[in-house]
């Protein structure tokens, strides 16, 4: 891949989701204190922003292919299998026949994790629990296309195009709407336990499926916009360093809201669209050519996004692991631990992840035509 086309804003955003996923990761299985401050105690939110990259970055081929050469469901998925099933098993097979690598935690049911449905009903501690996320954008991978190409069967049977998008608006809406219903229907007044959630908030609320689809949807939006409604999309993009101001105000605020006040009630019905927004704007931001976030190029970002999806898969078990033989705490012990799991997520990345994109290149035809630099970002891990 020539690292020369990448949009540097979504690999920063991609390079801060990690960045604050192990943050958090450390924290609450290696330190047990908040190691980065309050970075550490917000990090869970990084998962979030990789929802929001997916969204985005899925949403556009799939509506990009609808509008030029048509979409293949069988192509689509088989690329979206290839890009992140092979480094899945890779490390499932660790937690399933190395016994130290697995620990003493207990795990689900193994079809659970082969059908990325270990999200349904998860208990907080069991085996390999941050594959949640996966499950979730798997089952994501699975529902877009095929609604996308059913309100596209509006526009062929002779209705308008504006239906169409009437339609596909409508859908959007409801969704993020039916996510804070639920989560309202849900919520109990014994989930709030101050600094922590209950066990249950994380079972029906924090893992759900349904009740945490409003960053993905935060992203098709974008998607949408782009695609559908270009006018709009330029002139937004022309005040990119606005949006980046806008995005960073708002994820500020998003941040100190769930830090006073995570497991409330305001906050699980409200706060997750909240953070979709936010993060919606700054991807915004990141794909303006104008803005800073755009041009600026971070040294090492690059390699950290590209790496970002085996750096997820493996960083919280290797931690936990190492935190066996180094203090957890200490200043050198934390640099171990970083510089370990950034190099078990380059290595996970070149033996499993590049060979099996290789393969996707060389034998599953892409739907989207390469109108853009930006579409090859969106072959680069968004997965947390």
């Amino acid at each position: 891949m020539n690292r020369s086309s990448r949009v540097h804003g979504l690999d920063t955003l991609r390079a801060l989701a990690i960045m604050l996923v192990f943050a958090n990761h450390y924290m609450s299985f290696v330190s047990h204190q908040p190691t980065f401050g309050w970075f550490s105690e917000i990090g869970w939110a990084g998962v979030d922003l990789f929802f929001a990259l997916s969204g985005y970055l899925i949403g556009n081929q799939v509506f990009s292919a609808l509008r030029g050469p048509g979409l293949s469901l069988p192509n689509f998925y088989a690329r979206r299998l290839l890009r992140t099933v092979p480094a899945y098993l890779a490390v499932l097979a660790l937690y399933a026949y190395w016994p130290y690598w697995a620990g003493n935690s207990p795990h689900a049911p193994w079809w659970k994790y082969l059908t990325f449905t270990l999200n349904i009903n998860l208990k907080p501690g069991t085996l390999f629990s941050h594959a949640w996320s996966l499950c979730v954008e798997e089952q994501f991978y699975l529902l877009l296309p095929p609604i996308a190409l059913a309100i596209a069967a509006v526009t062929r049977a002779g209705s308008s195009r504006a239906l169409a998008l009437a339609l596909g608006w409508a859908a959007l809406v409801s969704a993020i709407a039916a996510g804070m219903w639920l989560r309202d229907g849900w919520w109990q007044p014994a989930m709030d336990l101050g600094e922590r959630g209950s066990r249950s908030y994380y079972t029906l609320i924090y893992y759900s499926t349904l009740s945490r689809f409003d960053e993905l949807l935060a992203g098709v939006a974008l998607a949408m916009l782009r695609n559908f409604h270009p006018t709009l999309w330029q002139r937004l993009t022309r005040h990119g360093n606005w949006m980046l101001a806008a995005g960073s105000a708002l994820t500020a605020l998003a941040f100190w809201l769930f830090l006073e006040h995570h497991f409330s009630w305001g906050m699980s019905v409200f706060g997750y669209p909240l953070l979709g927004v936010a993060f919606a704007t700054l991807l915004l931001a990141a794909l303006s050519e104008g803005s800073l976030l755009h041009r600026t190029r971070i040294p090492g970002m690059g390699a950290i996004a590209l790496w970002s999806y085996s750096i997820y898969l493996t960083h919280k078990q290797l931690c936990v692991l190492l935190a066996d033989h180094w203090e957890p705490v200490d200043l050198d012990s934390i640099a171990i631990m970083i510089a370990a799991s950034i190099f078990a997520g380059w290595l996970l990345y070149f033996a499993v992840e590049a060979p099996f994109m290789s393969l996707r290149e060389r034998f599953i035809p892409n739907n989207l035509k390469r109108r853009s630099n930006e579409a090859t970002v969106g072959s680069v891990p968004v997965t947390p």
